[in-house]
């Protein structure tokens, strides 16, 4: 075998791998993952609460991006506005009756890079038993193994809104604000093989 040979079978082979690269599936770790919703209340205030215990996996496939996805599920148990009576009134059947829906999810639908860091994702939010689509403003924090665990994670921030009123909670409409603005941070992680 002649070096040109060589070379065209190992360029051949390189391509080939690249190509036959998978999505790297990444866990959401929940103790730092947080869903920060905010309101108008009356024209006067901006309350706020949020959500934690949030489970998912958030697939990146770096060659290419429009191939990544995101799957979350977020339950409603945890919420937590820092006024207990509003928290046991919000998950009352009159507003997001979690005893018969329990959790809202997020399954993404398209992944859009802006840039290597900024992505636009749309998905299929679920609430109440409602599913629309909206649009998760991302920016990715950091890449690389973790300091601590030294597994490979990633962190992201996400933006978002959308009119609490097309999900079916439209109570106290228009003097309580319709339209809910999301914040969200995360970091999710490959998960390790444990030791036996």
């Amino acid at each position: 075998m002649n070096f040109k040979t060589l070379a065209l079978g190992l360029a051949v082979a390189s391509v080939a791998t690249v190509s036959m690269a998978k999505p790297v599936a990444y866990t959401i770790d929940p103790t730092h993952t947080a869903t920060v919703f905010s309101w108008d209340h009356f024209g006067f205030s901006t309350p706020s609460g949020n959500f934690s215990n949030i489970q998912g996996t958030i697939n990146v496939d770096e060659q290419k991006p429009a191939n990544s996805s995101v799957n979350v599920t977020i339950p409603l148990s945890s919420i937590n506005t820092n006024v207990k009576a509003l928290d046991e009134h919000l998950v009352a059947a009159d507003w997001f009756d979690a005893a018969k829906y329990p959790n809202i999810t997020f399954k993404s639908t398209k992944v859009e890079t802006q840039d290597k860091k900024k992505f636009k994702i749309t998905g299929d939010l679920t609430i109440k038993g409602v599913t629309k689509p909206v649009v998760l403003d991302a920016v990715l924090n950091k890449k690389g193994p973790h300091p601590m665990t030294k597994a490979e994670t990633v962190g992201f921030n996400a933006t978002t809104s959308f009119n609490r009123s097309a999900f079916g909670i439209a109570n106290y409409v228009p003097n309580v604000g319709d339209k809910i603005t999301v914040q969200i941070t995360t970091e999710a992680s490959v998960p390790t093989a444990k030791a036996k």
